[in-house]
């Protein structure tokens, strides 16, 4: 099998005549921005990696380290900015969307860099840091409190040699829907947990009528979204990935542009002299 193209011209002459465009990023994407992945060797919070706290079985057990785990995430996310890569998506999607043309962001990042960047159509597969959910209500709600409780404030060190709060559960996040005070947990997806229905049904869409799509910065190794790409890639679209390196998917893509997708994608989305706005 042919290795994928790496010429830009070439990607940018498809690019220009694309009407519906599929962005679908990950964790590379934020990685750019200082953003702390949680996986692979050293992605530890205190002893613990993502996955020994991202569950609702470890949300039940311990509810106040779960919520240090995720004050820790939102401080640090409140700290970092949206990097050239994502400033250039939101620009292009602005730019095309002028010209009758659409830009479609699906992400499994939680971060919300791509909206602070100006995106505006983006699909959020995994959730968002700053939304909470009641786990009484069900309640999904925007939260982008600093501290998101004063019981938090100044808690959620990663150093391994760091205690535990054990802040009581009623001083931890709480539903300020009427009459209801639950226990808010962040509305993310966690390991264990399925995909939202309703947003699954819209990618699905986004999938089946795209006429371009770009793998940004993603592993290709979590599912269901590893399977989103190759799926366009087979009913002969053209996708192009820009990675810093091969990912298991990489040989069914047209194109493949190696290196920081900070450096990569601004030219690959920039103005193309076909464009009259």
């Amino acid at each position: 099998m042919a290795r994928p193209s790496s010429d830009m011209a070439e990607f940018r002459k498809v690019f220009s005549n694309a009407k519906h465009v599929v962005i679908l990023t990950g964790a590379g994407v934020s990685a750019e921005s200082g953003v702390p992945t949680f996986r692979g060797a050293g992605g530890f919070w205190r002893k613990w990696q993502a996955q020994d706290l991202a569950t609702p079985e470890a949300f039940a057990r311990n509810p106040s380290r779960v919520w240090e785990f995720y004050h820790y995430r939102r401080e640090v996310m409140l700290t970092k900015s949206p990097n050239p890569a994502h400033l250039a998506i939101a620009a292009c999607e602005a730019r095309l969307s002028r010209q009758g043309r659409a830009v479609t962001v699906i992400t499994q990042n939680i971060d919300e860099l791509h909206r602070r960047a100006g995106s505006k159509s983006v699909l959020e597969i995994h959730g968002s840091l700053f939304n909470t959910r009641c786990t009484n209500c069900g309640n999904v709600a925007a939260n982008h409190k600093s501290p998101i409780c004063p019981a938090l404030e100044g808690k959620g060190a990663p150093d391994p040699n760091t205690n535990d709060a054990r802040i009581p559960q009623e001083d931890l996040p709480r539903c300020e829907q009427a009459g209801c005070n639950g226990l808010l947990r962040p509305s993310v997806v966690w390991f264990g947990e399925t995909l939202d229905a309703d947003i699954l049904t819209k990618v699905e869409g986004e999938l089946e009528t795209c006429d371009l799509c770009l793998v940004v910065g993603t592993s290709s190794i979590v599912y269901p979204a590893a399977m989103f790409a190759p799926q366009v890639a087979a009913r002969g679209v053209p996708v192009a990935e820009f990675n810093m390196e091969d990912t298991p998917a990489t040989m069914r893509f047209q194109f493949h542009f190696q290196g920081p997708c900070g450096s990569t994608l601004p030219p690959a989305l920039e103005r193309h002299e076909t464009e009259v706005i």
